[in-house]
């Protein structure tokens, strides 16, 4: 039986050259086929999933031997850190890894909402010319806000910052005097004005029973009616009716969604999606380049390795 067990795809270097001397079973199909995942974690002691393995109580049962689990990524919404806690198992995300990556995505579908460019290939293919119905615009000069200001915030902002923006956060975990906020010329606002005054709002929140839907109809009515929503942290924040809503009666400008309150997202559910106005869909895309992955690989084998190895975090 594998001493560790990778559920998920990943960077297959860094599991041939950064877990060399283990018995690394490797089968990205293996989240789809939880029975064949529970087999093989019977003599375990790590694992390595992304966002769908779902590891709860069941699972961890399955895994007597675990000692570390190694998360592709940084959201921990999939994972029962209390009961790992509870087991002595130590989890890892990828703290930093991908924060440039998401943090590209949201600038790239800001502008691209802003300027209606992906509307333009059908027509224009199809010999239209559609010039005057397709202006856009400008980022220059727009307010950018920000709910939450962790890391990947942060990248954004630094990022934001030569387009001559405006920025504003909302995060009720650092003081309105935080030399995070200072050091990035970044305005600290409450959460309603952060609403009400942001022309792009991108979300930067891990998904809790504070953060579920807390973009919801409300939410939604107090933005600008040409504001763009950006959601690539986690699904099940913003509430997808609601906010289909909003986008079919034009009260909201357009909407970028990575993440949804299901994933993958099957046809029943995405039927929601059909015909909707000004809305970009990616399949949580936001974190993963081919460079995030190969970093969020190496980072996340190296820091189950070690656990295994006994050796400091």
């Amino acid at each position: 039986m594998p001493d560790i067990v990778i559920s998920e795809f990943m960077d297959e270097a860094a599991i041939t050259g950064g877990l060399a001397g283990f018995d690394a079973h490797y089968d990205a199909t293996l989240v789809d086929r939880p029975e064949a995942l529970r087999a093989l974690l019977a003599e375990a002691r790590g694992l390595i999933v992304r966002n769908r393995t779902q590891v709860r109580p069941e699972l961890l049962a399955a895994a007597p031997r675990l000692k570390a689990i190694g998360r592709l990524g940084v959201g921990l919404d999939n994972i029962d850190v209390e009961a790992c806690a509870g087991r002595g198992i130590a989890v890892f995300p990828a703290t930093g890894a991908n924060d440039a990556s998401v943090a590209e995505y949201v600038i790239s579908a800001a502008l691209m909402l802003l300027r209606r460019a992906w509307f333009a290939t059908d027509r224009v293919s199809a010999g239209q010319w559609p010039r005057n119905d397709l202006m856009g615009r400008e980022l220059m000069g727009k307010s950018l806000g920000l709910l939450g200001f962790g890391a990947i915030a942060r990248e954004t902002a630094r990022r934001a910052v030569p387009f001559g923006v405006t920025i504003l956060a909302h995060d009720p975990f650092l003081a309105a005097d935080d030399p995070a906020f200072r050091s990035l010329g970044v305005r600290p606002v409450s959460f309603d004005d952060l609403l009400r005054h942001s022309d792009v709002l991108s979300l930067h929140v891990p998904l809790t029973a504070a953060t579920r839907d807390c973009i919801g109809a409300t939410a939604l009515a107090a933005m600008k009616p040409d504001a763009i929503l950006i959601n690539a942290a986690r699904g099940g924040v913003v509430d997808e009716a609601a906010l289909v809503a909003a986008l079919k009666a034009g009260t909201i400008g357009g909407a970028a969604l990575d993440v949804f309150a299901v994933e993958p997202l099957k046809a029943d559910k995405a039927e929601i999606f059909v015909g909707c106005p000004n809305l970009i869909l990616t399949p949580h895309i936001a974190g993963v380049t081919i460079e995030s992955n190969t970093r969020v690989s190496w980072v996340t084998v190296e820091a189950v390795r070690r656990a295994l190895e006994g050796l400091p975090a």
